[in-house]
C-alpha cells in the first residue's frame, strides 16, 4: 500500500506546474531581452530585491544607481524616470519569477520527501532539478554582470548559457514527469530512437545559436529571405572580417545569423526524415501524436523565423519565435521519451 502512494498524481502535477512556470519564465526573459530591460537592476538582493521601489525616493535611488553603469552612460542618457520604470518592470518580474520557481520546486520537494511520496529514483532526479535551478539563477546574475563593466550589453556567450540551461531544465523536468506518467515502456527501433536523439542535439545547438543572434542583435541585419542581403547595423555595413575566420561564426553578426539560418533548414530536414521513416514502424497513438506535433510545430517555427527576420524583430514576433522553439523542444522531448526504453 505504501508503494502506491509514491510518485503519485500530485507529484506529477508538481513537476508539470514547474514546466509551465519555466515556460512563463522563458517568455518573460525573451520580452526582457527584446525590450533591452535586462540591465535595469544592477545589484542583486535575494530577499529584499523581491520588493520593487515603493515610493518616489526609492525609485529615484534605483534610477541613480542605473545611471552609474554603461547602458545609461553610452545608450540611454535621454531616459526619464518613466522610461526607467518601464524597463525595470520586466527585469524585476523575471527575477521574481525565478525566485518563485525555486520555491515551487524546493518546498513541495521537502514535503514529498517527509511524507515519503517519492521513490529513490525520483528523489535523485529531483535533486538534479534543484541543482539545475540553482545553476540557472547563478548564470542569470553572471550574465547581467558582463553588461555592467565597460560595454552596455551582456555577453552573448553568457546569454546563450543562461537560455540553454533554462531549456534543458524544462526538458529534464518534463522528462521526469513523463517517466511517472508512462511507467511502462517497450522495445523500440534503436536506429529510429538515435535519429530522434540526433534531432534533439541539433535542436539544442540551434537554440544556442538563437541566443547568439539575440545576444549580438544579429536579427536586425540581413532582413531578407531566402538570400542574405548586405547587412546594415547601426548605420555601418556588416562584413565577415574577423580573424581567425571561425570567430565570424561565433562572434560575428553576419556569421551567427548565417549559421542560425542554416541550422533551421537542418532541423526541418531532420523532422521530415523522422516523419518519413516512422511510416515503416508499428507506432502507438502517443508516438504518432508526438511525430505529428513535431511536423506541425517545426513548420510554424520556420515561418515565424522567416517573418521575424523580414520584419526586423518586432517584440511580439521575437517572443513568438522563442515560444515556438520552446514548443518544438517539448515535442522533441515527448517524442524521444515515447521511443525510449
Amino acid at each position: 500500500m505504501a508503494n502506491k502512494r509514491k510518485d503519485n498524481k500530485t507529484v506529477i502535477y508538481w513537476l508539470l506546474t514547474g514546466c509551465v512556470l519555466i515556460f512563463i519564465m522563458v517568455v518573460v526573459g525573451g520580452i526582457t531581452r527584446l525590450t533591452h530591460s535586462g540591465l535595469s537592476i544592477s545589484n542583486y538582493k535575494l530577499i529584499s530585491g523581491t520588493i520593487p521601489p515603493m515610493n518616489d525616493v526609492e525609485w529615484q535611488e534605483a534610477f541613480n544607481l542605473y545611471k552609474q553603469y554603461p547602458e545609461y552612460q553610452k545608450l540611454n542618457t535621454h531616459f526619464t524616470l518613466q522610461d526607467f520604470k518601464a524597463i525595470y518592470f520586466w527585469e524585476w518580474l523575471h527575477r521574481v519569477l525565478g525566485r518563485f520557481i525555486g520555491l515551487v520546486f524546493f518546498i513541495p520537494f521537502l514535503y514529498f520527501l517527509i511524507k515519503k511520496q517519492l521513490t529513490t529514483s525520483t528523489i535523485k532526479k529531483a535533486i538534479v532539478l534543484l541543482c539545475l535551478g540553482g545553476f540557472q539563477g547563478f548564470l542569470g546574475w553572471y550574465m547581467v554582470k558582463s553588461g555592467l563593466v565597460d560595454r552596455p550589453d551582456v555577453s552573448h556567450y553568457r546569454l546563450a548559457a543562461h537560455l540553454t540551461t533554462a531549456f534543458i531544465t524544462f526538458a529534464y523536468t518534463f522528462w521526469v514527469a513523463l517517466d511517472l506518467i508512462f511507467p511502462d515502456k517497450k522495445e523500440i527501433d534503436k536506429n529510429f530512437r538515435n535519429l530522434v536523439r540526433f534531432g534533439l542535439g541539433v535542436l539544442l545547438l540551434q537554440i544556442i545559436y538563437g541566443a547568439f543572434v539575440a545576444g549580438l542583435d544579429a536579427g536586425w541585419i540581413h532582413n531578407h529571405w531566402p538570400m542574405m542581403s548586405e547587412g546594415k547595423f547601426m548605420h555601418e555595413t556588416v562584413y565577415i572580417e574577423q580573424t581567425p575566420i571561425y570567430k565570424n561564426f561565433i562572434e560575428g553578426k553576419s556569421g551567427v545569423q548565417f549559421v542560425h539560418r542554416t541550422l533551421a533548414y537542418v532541423v526541418v530536414f531532420i523532422v521530415i526524415l523522422i516523419w518519413y521513416k516512422c511510416r515503416k514502424l508499428m507506432l502507438t497513438s502517443y508516438q504518432i501524436k508526438g511525430i505529428n506535433a513535431l511536423l506541425i510545430i517545426v513548420t510554424v517555427q520556420f515561418l515565424l523565423g522567416v517573418f521575424t527576420i523580414l520584419l526586423q524583430v518586432p517584440v511580439w514576433l521575437g517572443v513568438a519565435h522563442q515560444v515556438g522553439a520552446f514548443l518544438l523542444l517539448t515535442a522533441m522531448t515527448f517524442t524521444l521519451h515515447r521511443f525510449s526504453r
